[in-house]
This record gives structure tokens, C-alpha cells and sequence, in this order.
């Protein structure tokens, strides 16, 4: 799941915020302080020193400015490679999740001990299921020997006391991945082969030891230098900023920020649906064995890399934000334009070649909010109406089973007869499983959905609030649309003129 730990929110909403008043008054003189602004004082407030914790805080700061993190085998300032950061068009340099080393604890990681809780009792359970002679009893208590321990777990089960436990390092615990091991000095390190950027590791450090980049100074550079800059918005934006605030209130708020129009990626999400309805009715059965969504790409990557036989069983329909920008550029060829939205995974999505000349800037919820912040502005719930720009189907793309109810209901709709199983998964580890039983055959006919996220998009890495608040918001939108599947929706022929551009 996706925890909230509201002293590591707060201080990543400082970073994001000073970093955008400096990209906002274009001033650069005042980088080198921002740690202090943030870290006042000489008593410590977090860690062991105020110190560490500016130390901590530089390397946030340029990754929020969308540089690399510093080597620490000499020093370096905080400015160093800035040019960089100042070219507007400049996109991620990877890795784009990082660990900053010196803010990781060195969790243990799938280690089984023995607490406080033993009582010594007579009958030594523990002892007896240990297949590898691992525990014995010293001073009248359990004692596991990790060097024969083989984490089963038997012991753990065993115990009448629950007096034995797991220790798992909570980013890797999340990592549906399993691309999150230990270095040579027990801190967290990362395997980029595996890696997918879901950014589930990131908000589940406790820590705060791991970040992704930025590029909201980027994008503020942009809107200083006079481009036009149009933002599509994700169908999750809704409960983000408050549950009164609508879609037009959003908008206002943006267009005060300085974005030049917005646009809902559930109009995106409905040509989704409707070449995934054509995909699945042309392909499965016959071709392929069932078919995948294509939405969520982090999902989509995974799948590719650890199930290569099922790569061309995922639905190649472009995501609803490109479809989303290629419908914008239509009429604003030279604009800029910026993905806002939950995701860290649409950060490297938007960084590949062939999407580049679509999506110019992606940015999530929780550097927005530093946006509004640094800028004074306040997003008021004043206005919720819905437009029938999109439909519920496209709407509803934000939690699970949406983007498989979107698709299903279409054929349903177009073909009485048709009868469509789905199958859901959210999160990735969901996600393999539910691959290892289709390589199985368990899913033959089958439309899967595949979500990174443990709760869908409501609960991507850069989202402001609990999954359930932002569910209930999207739910009750999607209920509330005059237009249901998405065929209403009055771009569905965008579908073809869109694709030729493949």
C-alpha cells in the first residue's frame, strides 16, 4: 500500500516549494540556502544532526531541479551542473529513482529474530521445527543463528508468544520488482535491469532516503520564457486538492499558475477504450490467448521484461496520455505540454524517444502542490459540474477494474452476444502472479488489467491523499457523467487520425 508519513510529506512539499519560487522569481542566488530555510537552526529536528538533515535535504534539491545526485568523495556545491537544469526541454537523466545513501538505515532485510517477548518456556517449540538446527537456547531464550537460518518462517509460526518476527526492509517489501537488494554496507541499492519507476520503493521508505527527479524547474522556465504551456490532467486529480473541487476549479487554479489552457486525459482514456475493445474483439480468442491493458506503464514494462512470451499479448493502443497530447497538438503544434498527474512511472514513460515529441513535461500532484504554494495560489472547490468532454468509462480509468470495465462494457454494448472475463490485479506483485497463472493457461479468453499501483492510479507514488478519499471522488464523478461508454464520446473518431501518426 501506499503509507503516509506526514513529516516526510512535509518536508518534500518545502523542497518542491522553494525550488519553484526560485524557478518562479528566476533566481538562483538563493540555491545554497534553500537547506537552511528548510533546516533552521543548530538543534537537531529529524535526524541525529541538523547537518545530516540539510546534507539530505541538498540532494532532494537537486533532485527536485532534475540533476543527479552529488559523489560524496569530495565536495561539491549544491549549484554544480546547473546549466543543466536551466534548459527547458530538458528531460530525465537516469536513473530516475534514487537513493540518497547517507539518508538509508541499512534495514535488515528478511531477517527472523527473536524479541523480548520469549517467556523461556519449557516446551521450546521454536527449537523443534527449526529444520536447519538454527535456534537453540541460550540464557533460557531463543537464539537464531542467522548463518543457518534459511528465513522458512517455522519458527515465527511456531512461537505461542508471537515472540519472533520478520524484519523486511520496507522498500523492498514494496518493490513488486524484487529489484531492491542490500550493498556491501547494508544500505538499499537499486537494480535499474528490474526497475520499472512505479515509485512504490519512494513512498514507503520511512526514511526518506529515496527520490525521484523532477522537472518542475523546467517547466517553470518554460512558462517564463513566454511558451505556451497546456496541461493534460489525469482522471485522478479528483480529491487531490479538496472534495469539492471540480475539474473547472482545477482548471482556474492552473491557469493562475500560469498554464495556458487543461485538458482531462479521460477524453485520451476513451480512444484508449475503444481501440482496446477493437484490439481484444480482433485478437483474443485466435491470436493470442487473452489481452492485456495498456494504461498503466509500469504494468505494461514489467510485463515485457519478466513475461517476454506475453509481450504482444498487451494491448498496443497508446496510453490515454498520449493519446491525450497527440489530441492537444492537433491545434497547438508548438505548444509545451505538461502530464499532471499521480505517477512517477509516466516520468519514464514520457522520456522514451518515440513520446518525447508528444509530452514535453510530467509532473505529479505533490510537486504541484509546491507549485500553488510557491505561487500563492489556492485551488477553492467551488464548481463541481461535469462537462461531457469525457465519459464515465474514461473517467473511471483511475481505479482498479476501470480501464477492464471500460473496454468490457463497449464490447457488451457493440456485441450483446460477446461475453468478456476479466481478471484485475493492482500492484505488481499481484500483477506477476496473475501473469504466472495465464503462462498457466488459467486466463485463456481473459481481458487483464494490470495496475502498478496497489490501489490503481489513486494510490501512484505522487498522490496527496489516501487511495479511498480520491476512490470515492472518482467513483462519484464517473457515476455522475451524462455520457456512459466510451463511444459517446464526441472525439471517438479521433481514433484513426490519431494512430496514423504510429
Amino acid at each position: 500500500m501506499k503509507y503516509e508519513y506526514k513529516t516526510l510529506s512535509f518536508i518534500r512539499h518545502k523542497v518542491f516549494t522553494a525550488v519553484s519560487k526560485m524557478a518562479f522569481e528566476n533566481n538562483l542566488d538563493n540555491l545554497e540556502n534553500i537547506p537552511y530555510e528548510i533546516i533552521p537552526g543548530d538543534v537537531k529536528t529529524y535526524r541525529e544532526s541538523t547537518f545530516l538533515d540539510r546534507a539530505i535535504v541538498s540532494e532532494r534539491i537537486r533532485l527536485a531541479m532534475g540533476l543527479n545526485l552529488r559523489p560524496s568523495d569530495k565536495s561539491r556545491a549544491i549549484s554544480e551542473g546547473i546549466e543543466q537544469a536551466k534548459i527547458p526541454s530538458k528531460y530525465y537523466e537516469p536513473p530516475l529513482i534514487n537513493i540518497i545513501k547517507f539518508a538509508c538505515n541499512a534495514c535488515p532485510s528478511n531477517k527472523y529474530e527473536v524479541t523480548n517477548m520469549c517467556r523461556g518456556c519449557l516446551a521450546h517449540p521454536s527449537v523443534e521445527v527449526c529444520p536447519k538446527q538454527a535456534v537453540s537456547i541460550i540464557n533460557g531464550k531463543s537464539f537464531i543463528d542467522q548463518d543457518k537460518c534459511i528465513q522458512c518462517g517455522l519458527c515465527a509460526k511456531a512461537c505461542p508468544y508471537s515472540a519472533i518476527i520478520k524484519h523486511e526492509r520496507p522498500c523492498e517489501n514494496a518493490c513488486g520488482m524484487d529489484a531492491i537488494h542490500s550493498d556491501k554496507y547494508g544500505r538499499a541499492d537499486i537494480d535499474y535491469d528490474l526497475c520499472v519507476s512505479c515509485g512504490m520503493c519512494l513512498v514507503n521508505c520511512p526514511f526518506g532516503a529515496i527520490s525521484d527527479k523532477s522537472q518542475i524547474y523546467q517547466l517553470i522556465r518554460a512558462m517564463n520564457e513566454g511558451c505556451k504551456v497546456i496541461g493534460i490532467v489525469a482522471p485522478s486529480y479528483l480529491g487531490q486538492f479538496g472534495r469539492n473541487v471540480g475539474f473547472n476549479d482545477f482548471k482556474r487554479a492552473l491557469l493562475k499558475l500560469g498554464l495556458d489552457d487543461v485538458v482531462e486525459i479521460a477524453i485520451g482514456a476513451d480512444i484508449c477504450t475503444i481501440e482496446e475493445a477493437e484490439d481484444f474483439m480482433k485478437n483474443v480468442p485466435g491470436k493470442y490467448d487473452f489481452m492485456g491493458t495498456s494504461c498503466c506503464p509500469s504494468w505494461a514494462v514489467m510485463a515485457k521484461k519478466m513475461f517476454p512470451e506475453f509481450s504482444d499479448h498487451i494491448s498496443m493502443a497508446l496510453t490515454p496520455m498520449v493519446f491525450t497530447a497527440r489530441f492537444v497538438r492537433e491545434k497547438n503544434q508548438n505548444a509545451k505540454i505538461v502530464f499532471i498527474g499521480p505517477c512517477s512511472a509516466k516520468k519514464l514513460e514520457a522520456s522514451r524517444k518515440s513520446i518525447k515529441s508528444e509530452v514535453d513535461f510530467v509532473i505529479t500532484y505533490e510537486e504541484l502542490s509546491g507549485m500553488f504554494d510557491a505561487k500563492n495560489v489556492e485551488v477553492v472547490g467551488t464548481d463541481k459540474t461535469l462537462n461531457d468532454e469525457a465519459t464515465a468509462s474514461g473517467r473511471g480509468f483511475a481505479v482498479v477494474g476501470g480501464v477492464a470495465n471500460a473496454v468490457s462494457n463497449l464490447i457488451k454494448k457493440q456485441n450483446p452476444e460477446k461475453e468478456v472475463k476479466i481478471k484485475t490485479a493492482a500492484g505488481l506483485r499481484e500483477c506477476r502472479e496473475m501473469l504466472s497463472e495465464a503462462r498457466k493457461g488459467k486466463y485463456d479468453g481473459y481481458l487483464l488489467e494490470g495496475m502498478g499501483c496497489p490501489n490503481g492510479c489513486v494510490s501512484g507514488a505522487g498522490c496527496l491523499v489516501q487511495s479511498n478519499v480520491a476512490e470515492r471522488q472518482v467513483k462519484n464523478a464517473s457515476k455522475n457523467s451524462n455520457l456512459k461508454t466510451s463511444d459517446e464520446s464526441k472525439y471517438s473518431d479521433k481514433l484513426y487520425l490519431l494512430n496514423e501518426k504510429v
